[in-house]
Order: structure tokens, then sequence, then C-alpha cells
């Protein structure tokens, strides 16, 4: 099965520290809500980095970070992908999270799966392919026993056709595949 998030998404954030500060032995930085416009951020680096306790101090790194699912924020990430990526959680929450992750973090693929490729939320891969094949089946009632929907899950997976996101133990994603 696909990428697996087993918690709700917290409010995407990250923890952004004064590097003058850091050298000097001092912990000085401010956890910042994530999901804002790059400027925002912008300006809430530089409001952190005024305060300061080193005079002048004008560089900062990302230090910590949370909300993001699986999707690794770089020390050095820019503050644009930083807000873009927050802004696509923030919008589809943990299924955003969990699709960003299955994209390798790359939010227009992300968006473009989701809006064209999405089949719906599930059980399981094999309770979507039953509802597919018996809406567009008619199975006689002799033979819906011998119907392995599983073997059919698992081959529509392997074989491309399909991918899941799992975001619950219940909540199984679908998206046609590539």
């Amino acid at each position: 099965m696909g990428a697996t998030i087993t918690s709700q998404t917290e409010t995407p954030r990250i923890y952004v520290a004064c590097l003058a500060a850091y050298n000097n032995g001092m912990l000085h930085g401010a956890w910042i809500d994530a999901a804002q416009e790059a400027w925002t951020l912008w300006d809430e680096v530089n409001a952190m980095l005024a305060a300061s306790p080193i005079a002048g101090g004008d560089e900062w790194a990302i230090h910590d970070y949370e909300g993001f699912g699986g999707i690794r924020i770089e020390e050095y990430a820019s503050l644009d992908r930083v807000a873009a990526l927050a802004a696509f959680i923030a919008e589809h929450g943990t299924l955003g999270a969990a699709l960003l992750d299955h994209c390798a973090g790359d939010v227009d693929e992300a968006r473009e799966t989701l809006e064209e490729r999405y089949m719906g939320s599930h059980h399981s891969l094999a309770d979507y392919m039953q509802d597919m094949t018996e809406e567009s089946t008619v199975i006689p009632h002799s033979l819906r026993y011998y119907i392995d929907y599983q073997a059919m899950a698992r081959d529509a997976e392997l074989n491309g056709d399909l991918f899941t996101v799992q975001t619950a133990w219940d909540a199984v994603h679908v998206f046609a595949g590539a």
C-alpha cells in the first residue's frame, strides 16, 4: 500500500533561530506559523532577528519544524517553499501531507494529482475495486463469492493503474496511476 500517516496533521510551523546568537552559545528563535504568505514569514523572521541578544545578527536557519507530515524541511529551505508546502497542508489536512510525501514534496504534482486523479476515500483498495466492479459489471449471484477483490487491488497497484495514501486505519485514498 502507499504512504501512511497515522496521526492528525498539526498546524505546519517552523522554528527559526538567529545564527549569531546560536554561534555565541545562546538559543534565540521563534516558532512561526508556516501557513502564511512567504513575505509574512520574512517579516516574522526579521522581527525575531531584531529581538536577538546579539546586535546586527542577520543570518537565520530553520532548526525545527512540525505539522509537515513526512516532508523534510531543510535548515536553509526557502521561505517560499515552506509557505507553499504549509499552505497545501493547511488546505488539505492529513491527506495533503500524505500526498505531498508521496509526491516527494512537489506541491504542483500533488495539487495536479488531487485535482485530476483522486478517486475518493474507501476502507481499503479492495473495497474500491469491489465498488467499481459492481457498478460497471453485472455479476451473477452464483459467482459473487469467487471474485478476489484483494488480488484485483494488488494487481492494480502493482501495475501502476492505481496508488493509495492511507490517512487512518479505515481511510485509504485512491488515485489513478500516472
